[in-house]
């Protein structure tokens, strides 16, 4: 079996270094995710059995992100070392299948951040109007130290309580964009990684067939 010599040589490490910090990125985003789906504060917002569960499915798709990706940055891992021509070809097409689930991912999220605010905005209002000092009516009020809605806001609340519309709108953008900036990172690294898998698959093939 022919191994990689030279400058290749070094693209085999610095592929195993990039797969282990990918690896360590899936811990991250998973992390992320199982932060973002059992966070008291936003499972308090979105605790009732009407509660609209759109956001919570961008959680488990970011969930799932992670995973899999800490499963393929293993097997970069292998392939690295290994230099194994399958297993890198594996990783370079699971690179691809990640990067396309996170572009959809994205312009799922993009596409539906207003309509997930206006759910949750439309169940607290909804919730509001039946029972104005209900348990998750307070819960809401708490955690978003907000009072009240547009069309009814709670007389004699100080100058820096908003209403709860505008606090849940800020709210989940926050969340939003926590999903966001980590999708584009994860993207970025991706890049890298089909770009030094690629190179090294041509270096191992080149250096075989010399042999």
């Amino acid at each position: 079996m022919g191994k990689v010599e030279g400058g290749m040589k070094c693209v085999k490490y610095l592929l195993f270094v990039f797969n282990f910090i990918f690896w360590l990125m899936g811990s991250l985003v998973l992390a992320v995710g199982l932060w973002l789906r059992f966070d008291p504060e936003t499972v308090s917002l979105l605790s009732g059995d009407k509660a609209p569960d759109t956001f919570f499915i961008g959680v488990y798709i970011l969930i799932g992100a992670g995973s899999l990706v800490m499963l393929v940055g293993f097997f970069g891992c292998c392939g690295a070392v290994r230099e194994s021509q399958c297993l890198l070809g594996s990783f370079f097409a699971c690179l691809l299948i990640i990067f396309g689930a996170e572009v959809a991912a994205g312009v799922f999220g993009f596409l539906n951040k207003d309509k997930i605010i206006e759910d949750v905005q439309n169940f607290y209002t909804t919730t509001y109007n039946e029972n104005s000092n209900g348990t998750l009516i307070v819960s809401y009020q708490k955690v978003l130290n907000c009072c009240g809605t547009l069309a009814s806001p709670c007389p004699d609340t100080e100058p820096n309580i908003k209403d709860c519309e505008t606090g849940i709108k800020d709210f989940f953008n926050n969340k939003l964009y926590i999903i966001g900036y980590v999708g584009i990172g994860i993207a970025g690294v991706m890049i890298i990684g089909m770009i030094f898998s690629m190179v090294l698959c041509c270096a191992i093939r080149n250096s075989r067939e010399v042999i």
